[in-house]
C-alpha cells in the first residue's frame, strides 16, 4: 500500500478507495463472495431444515492493540460468539470500517491480517462491507461494525427463557481477563502480572457442548457487565433463582488481586472469551469435560445451580460465599470499566 495514512480520499468511491479495497482487505481476507465487487453478496440458503441466525455488533475499545489481541481480532470473536450462542454455525460476516483521517496503514493492515486469521479460525467467510472515512477528530482512529449470519437446525431452540430449577451453570474459564487488561493497557496502571485478553471464538466449543450435551438450556457471553449481569438477565427471562458458589468461580491471580486494588467486582467485569452454558443437572459432567478438551475450556467449571424462585418477589441472583455467606448478586449499576469491545 503506498499510502502511509488514511486520508479522506479512502473513502470517496474513486480510485484511492479502490486501491485500500484491493490493497488492504481483499488482499487480507478477500473471499470469493468478496471477491465478486457486488454492493451485496448473494449467499447459498440454508437447508430446509434449518433456520438463518443473525446477530450485529460494533467494536470501538481503545487502544486498538491490546495483550492477547486487537479491535480486529475482537470484531470477529465477538460476533462469531454472539451466532453460536443461539446454537449456530457461523458462516458469514459481513464487516464496515469507519476510519478516522490519518489513522496509520500499517496499523489498518495489521487489523485486518488478524480479522483474517481468526476468521479462519472460526471457518467464517467475510463476504462484504463497506469503508467510510471521517474528519480528522472526529472518530477515534478505527471503528468496525460486524454482522454474522450463521445456520442452526429448526428443532433446535437455545435461550435465556428455557432455564430450570435444577439446571447446573457452567461457564468456560476464567473470568475478568479482558476486561482488567483494557483497563491496565488504557489507564497504563503499570500491572507487572502477564495480564493478557481472553478474546477468542467459542462456536467450536459451543458445538462440542451441544454434542456432549444436546439439552443444553442456553449460551450466554458474559461481555459487559460480566458474570453478574449475564446470570440476572438470564433469571429475569426464565422466572428462576440462580445460586453462584464463589469459590467454584475461576479467577486468575493478577485479575483478582488488580480487582482487589482498584475497588472491582470479578464478577461484574467484562470478558471476551468465555461462555455461560446453563444445562440439566444429569448433562453437567459431559459438558464439562466437553468444554476442558477445548483449547479455550481447560480452566472450565460447574460454577453453580438454577433454583425455583419464590412467589413474592422478583427473580435473583445469589452468591454463596467462601466464608458460608450468602449475598445478592446484583447486575452491574452505571459504567465501570472503560469501553471493552
Amino acid at each position: 500500500m503506498q499510502d502511509t495514512q488514511v486520508l479522506m480520499g479512502h473513502g470517496s468511491g474513486g480510485l484511492m478507495m479502490k486501491r485500500i479495497i484491493d490493497e488492504v482487505f481483499l488482499q487480507s481476507y478477500g473471499s470469493d463472495f468478496l471477491r465478486e465487487g457486488n454492493d451485496a453478496a448473494s449467499l447459498p440458503v440454508p437447508a430446509p431444515d434449518e433456520r438463518v441466525v443473525v446477530s450485529t455488533d460494533s467494536f470501538v475499545v481503545t487502544p486498538h492493540f491490546f495483550p492477547g489481541g486487537d479491535i480486529g481480532h475482537l470484531a470477529v470473536c465477538g460476533t462469531v460468539n454472539d451466532v453460536a450462542t443461539a446454537g449456530a454455525i457461523p458462516k458469514y460476516l459481513t464487516c464496515a470500517f469507519i476510519l478516522e483521517e490519518g489513522f496509520a496503514m500499517d496499523d489498518l493492515q495489521r487489523i485486518c491480517a488478524s480479522m483474517a486469521a481468526t476468521a479462519q479460525e472460526a471457518g467464517v467467510a467475510l463476504v462484504t462491507g463497506d469503508t467510510k472515512v471521517v474528519n480528522r477528530g472526529a472518530g477515534d482512529g478505527v471503528y468496525i461494525n460486524t454482522t454474522g449470519i450463521g445456520f442452526a437446525p429448526a428443532s433446535r431452540m437455545l435461550g435465556g427463557q428455557y432455564c430450570q430449577p435444577g439446571d447446573a451453570v457452567l461457564v468456560s474459564g476464567t473470568l475478568g481477563d479482558h476486561g482488567i487488561t483494557i483497563m491496565s493497557c488504557r489507564e497504563q496502571l503499570g500491572f507487572t502480572a502477564d495480564l493478557q485478553s481472553d478474546a477468542a471464538p467459542l462456536n467450536h466449543l459451543v458445538a462440542a457442548v451441544l454434542e456432549a450435551a444436546p439439552h443444553t438450556r442456553c449460551f450466554r457471553d458474559p461481555t459487559r457487565g460480566g458474570l453478574a449481569s449475564t446470570l440476572n438477565e438470564l433469571a429475569e427471562q426464565s422466572g428462576v433463582d440462580f445460586m453462584v458458589d464463589e469459590e467454584a468461580v475461576p479467577v486468575k491471580s493478577a485479575v483478582r488481586g488488580a480487582c482487589e486494588m482498584l475497588g472491582y467486582d470479578v464478577l461484574q467485569v467484562a470478558n471476551e472469551g468465555k461462555m455461560v452454558v446453563v444445562v440439566p443437572q444429569e448433562e453437567a459432567q459431559a459438558a464439562l469435560a466437553a468444554m476442558k478438551a477445548n483449547k479455550y475450556g481447560a480452566d472450565a467449571a460447574l460454577i453453580g445451580e438454577v433454583l425455583e424462585a419464590a412467589p413474592d418477589r422478583k427473580p435473583r441472583v445469589s452468591l454463596r460465599t467462601a466464608f458460608g455467606s450468602t449475598r445478592i448478586l446484583d447486575m452491574l449499576v452505571g459504567e465501570q470499566l472503560p469501553r471493552i469491545c
